[in-house]
């Protein structure tokens, strides 16, 4: 049987998915502040009551450890801005990209995101799965649309495993 390559992503993007679903359906709102460590990144209400996720520009040394709902923030920047580039949108910046807040309100965020990027997969032809990648690699002609969904997935996989190991350690340290 031969699968096609779009097939293989949605499928990969799929598992990745459910994965995530199991930590995504235990979250409590207060799981998404917990500051794991005195070194940490958050996202935080501004003045005006909005809210910011600690940021910047270089890498700090050491790397701080991310909150639940820093995490999250991450997670919908990134695959915002993907998607503004994979349908042909003028991208956001960083800045732009809000942060609903903690609890359901985050997870309805990150569930519209996949239902969007499964428009975008779903649609996707060889051809244009084989046509210049426009993100994350901009100046990187041999890297493809291919390859951008399956940064998507490895990505997702990542976040789901940072947001769902930062829960495990919020429940196991309320024992």
């Amino acid at each position: 049987m031969s699968v096609s390559r779009r097939d293989l992503l949605r499928w990969q993007f799929d598992l990745t998915w459910s994965l995530f679903e199991v930590h995504l359906e235990q979250l409590k709102p207060e799981d998404f502040g917990w500051e794991p460590a005195a070194h940490c990144w958050a996202v935080r209400r501004d003045a005006d009551g909005a809210w910011t996720p600690d940021w910047a520009d270089t890498e700090p040394e050491p790397i701080p450890v991310p909150t639940i709902g820093w995490v999250g923030w991450h997670l919908g920047w990134w695959w915002t801005v993907t998607l503004d580039h994979a349908q042909g949108r003028k991208p956001r910046h960083r800045t732009e990209i809000a942060w609903p807040g903690d609890g359901q309100a985050a997870i309805d965020w990150l569930r519209g995101l996949r239902l969007e990027w499964l428009a975008v997969l779903d649609r996707l032809t060889d051809t244009e799965l084989d046509a210049t990648a426009p993100f994350p690699w901009p100046d990187s002609p041999e890297l493809t649309v291919a390859h951008m969904a399956g940064w998507v997935n490895a990505e997702l996989m990542k976040n789901a495993a940072e947001i769902g190991q930062l829960r495990l350690l919020r429940t196991a340290s309320l024992v």
